[in-house]
């Protein structure tokens, strides 16, 4: 899981593993495989290393070190 915060500053946490794209639109768009939608105050750099750093602790691909 990782950690992202809300544009009202609620900190929640979510499976990157469920997030289908990542919008800049400017505000940061997160959409679920769902196909809900989440707005949140995280840039994209910094969500991009969150998931990152959740894959390389779960030893998701051993290639992406």
């Amino acid at each position: 899981m990782i950690q992202v915060t809300k544009l009202n500053g609620q900190v929640f946490y979510l499976n990157p593993h469920q997030i289908e794209s990542i919008e800049l639109t400017p505000d940061t768009t997160i959409t679920m495989l769902s196909g809900k939608r989440l707005v949140v105050k995280d840039d994209y750099d910094v969500i991009l290393e969150r998931i990152i750093d959740y894959r390389k602790r779960i030893g998701a691909f051993k290639n992406e070190e």
